[in-house]
């Protein structure tokens, strides 16, 4: 330690960063050393909490109570579109299904895709969940025009009023953050339940990618473009319509594909108050059932989906038309189109629809035996994947959330914590932020010593003044003042409202999940820099886990490790990986080729070209990855919740459970309370660096 503090001294000439950073950490040290003699440091008393989710409560019922008898009118009427399209799309012959969306995938992305397409529709078919799958199909097909309506016209909204603009990105970044489970619990008591509150939360959900692409669109739309409307006597009306929007319509056709994307996401969450027949109930009912098998099925049925959509609807947003047929064009297609609900018309009135194999709905695999033959996987493997469970769970998980003070015990750690094992974690903690300090800098060394104290004590059992202490100065260092501001006000809010230890369980959750995803897929995105063939395996790879919806992840990790925080880690670990695989390959392959070649001519081995060149200067694309990585992790803490978690997405899904939108909102806007803060410290971070500024911190 004395060593550290003479290099950290030698440092602080040069960098005045270490004089911000020192009286925090003695601040951190003295509430460690005070946290015994006065507890509530550590837990925060019940009687400090103010009454704001009761509050909330009161007034959403009052307000339900008022205005329910029109939302039930608006359920009402929104029910006979969703049958009526609901009815088309099973009255439709699957052969002529096959051949509509083959056609279409055809147009969109070429032979490819549409030999995709037709693939993931007969495995639908042959896996018995056509039926469900074409209600699935029905409350997409309604949710997304709603929410590309809704988007276009925020979007253009915020495009004219720039006095909007603020307030339309706050609710944007709430709408993208707050979980979904938290505003089903309104739209439960406003709507009531039934297919159409799934309908209705889908289409919130799908909202934001819209409203964002068209903004950006718009604002792309070059200067010049827009003064040959005006010089060729367009109006303003006929500007906007007739050169603005057709000019931004690539844009915002990837808000459509987004919006697909998103509205397919949240169909397993509608179907937990908005259940029907539909594929994302098949998912829920086959997991509570511990249907493994039957839950694969189902859980690669709305997988293949999801994928087969967003192929089609990404394959229309790109402007590159190599893979599309010549002869296809938009009139042909429309012609093949009605030539096809013609044969379906006369496969009904010729009874060949009701011959049709497979037309009861029925697969040809047997969801019974495709179960009994996962749990003797499970079974077989047993042994080993409890002892790796329990060696993550003993050595990892429980001394991060509880410390090591609570955790090392004989039992589990075959020793007993005492003095002299203290100071040898002492001078390990000591040794390693030396080592960073003389090699990396004091931060690195600063970050070391920190995360030593968490482990030692536990985020449970760690000091809430020194936490958001640490929390506050660095989104100041990072984003400035008003930045710290706001993640002091949105501390207090979270610590008022009684919810201190389970934010602090998300953040150990989600922090041990974003670290080992930086750590696994850093290295996977390096070597995929570096190697093509590693590239071109994982690139369909990470495009399959970006399209797949959430609920999917737990059914692995379910299968194989029960419930558990350890299940909950892995389902996020699989949901949150793909981002920093991505944007390190990203980063580090569009390195400036001159960088390279100057590093070569100084003699650089290899690992220094890499390690002093490429990832220092590829390190702000690296970091909003590591952004998109914590959003992911955080939008997953909901899901997860519901195999084991006792978070803040733990309080959401017991909100929904009793109708309680007090707690559920309040929970729901805790979680995006702790995503804006992140992201507004990683993206001033990113834009410092971006400013060539050196990092402040």
């Amino acid at each position: 330690m004395t060593a550290l503090a003479g290099d950290l001294s030698r440092r602080q000439r040069v960098d005045p960063g270490f004089g911000v950073w020192l009286p925090v950490l003695l601040f951190v040290a003295a509430c460690l050393a005070l946290r015994g003699s006065a507890p509530w440091m550590s837990l925060y008393p019940p009687d400090w909490v103010l009454p704001i989710a009761p509050a909330v409560d009161a007034v959403s019922t009052a307000i339900t109570v008022f205005v329910k008898p029109a939302f039930r009118g608006i359920a009402w009427l929104l029910n006979w579109p969703m049958l009526g399209v609901q009815a088309v799309l099973q009255w439709i012959p699957w052969p002529i299904m096959l051949v509509l969306i083959g056609v279409t995938a055809l147009r969109a992305g070429g032979r490819g895709l549409a030999w995709f397409a037709l693939g993931a529709l007969l495995y639908i078919l042959i896996a018995g969940y056509w039926h469900q799958s074409m209600n699935t199909l029905a409350l997409v097909l309604l949710a997304v025009p709603m929410s590309v309506a809704a988007g276009f016209a925020l979007g253009v909204v915020a495009h004219r009023v720039p006095r909007l603009r603020g307030t339309i990105d706050v609710a944007l970044d709430v709408m993208q953050t707050m979980p979904a489970f938290a505003y089903l619990i309104p739209l439960l008591l406003l709507f009531g339940f039934g297919p159409v509150v799934g309908l209705i939360a889908s289409a919130i959900y799908a909202i934001p990618p819209m409203v964002r692409n068209t903004l950006l669109g718009l604002e792309r739309v070059p200067s010049d473009i827009k003064e040959s409307g005006l010089m060729s006597g367009c109006t303003s009306r006929q500007g906007f319509w007739l050169v603005e929007v057709p000019t931004a319509m690539p844009q915002m056709l990837v808000g459509i594909n987004q919006s697909t994307m998103a509205a397919f996401s949240i169909v397993i969450i509608a179907s937990i108050i908005g259940g029907f027949d539909d594929i994302g109930w098949e998912v829920l009912s086959s997991m509570r059932k511990a249907a493994f098998g039957q839950s694969l099925l189902s859980g690669l049925v709305i997988a293949l989906l999801a994928m087969v959509m967003d192929r089609i609807t990404l394959g229309f947003a790109s402007s590159r038309a190599a893979n599309r047929p010549d002869w296809l064009t938009w009139r042909r297609f429309w012609g093949i189109v009605a030539a096809l609900a013609i044969a379906a018309a006369f496969m009904h009135m010729t009874s060949l629809a009701s011959m049709l194999p497979l037309s009861e709905g029925r697969g040809l695999i047997n969801a019974e035996a495709l179960n009994k033959w996962v749990l003797g996987l499970v079974a077989a493997y047993a042994d080993p994947l409890e002892t790796f469970k329990n060696n993550v769970l003993y050595f990892f998980i429980l001394p991060l959330r509880i410390g090591m003070l609570n955790a090392v015990a004989p039992m589990s750690w075959g020793i007993e914590l005492t003095p002299t094992v203290i100071a040898i974690y002492v001078a390990i903690i000591a040794l390693i932020a030396t080592a960073l300090t003389r090699s990396v800098g004091w931060r690195a060394g600063l970050a070391a010593i920190v995360a030593g104290l968490l482990f030692f004590f536990g985020f449970s059992n760690f000091p809430w003044p020194a936490f958001i202490a640490l929390v506050v100065v660095l989104a100041w260092r990072c984003a400035g003042a008003g930045v710290a501001l706001f993640a002091l006000l949105s501390c207090l809010f979270i610590l008022v409202l009684g919810l201190w230890q389970p934010f602090m369980q998300t953040a150990y959750l989600c922090g041990l999940a974003v670290l080992l995803c930086l750590l696994i897929g850093g290295l996977i995105g390096l070597w995929a820099a570096h190697n093509d063939t590693v590239s071109k395996i994982v690139r369909p790879i990470n495009d399959t886990l970006q399209t797949m919806p959430q609920f999917v992840f737990l059914i692995p990790a379910l299968m194989f490790f029960k419930v558990g925080e350890l299940t909950a880690l892995i389902a996020i670990m699989l949901y949150v990986i793909v981002p920093p695989i991505r944007y390190v390959e990203h980063g580090i392959r569009h390195v400036r080729v001159d960088c390279i070649e100057a590093g070569q001519q100084c003699g650089c081995t290899p690992l220094q070209l890499l390690f002093q060149v490429k990832l220092p200067l590829a390190l702000p694309v690296v970091m909003l990855g590591l952004n998109q990585t914590i959003m992911a992790a955080l939008s997953m803490v909901v899901i997860a919740a519901m195999v084991g978690t006792k978070d803040l997405g733990q309080q959401v899904y017991i909100a929904l459970g009793k109708a309680n939108a007090g707690l559920g909102l309040t929970s729901g806007l805790a979680i995006a309370l702790v995503a804006m803060m992140a992201d507004r410290i990683i993206r001033g971070w990113a834009a410092r660096q971006q400013a060539r500024e050196t990092w402040p911190v």
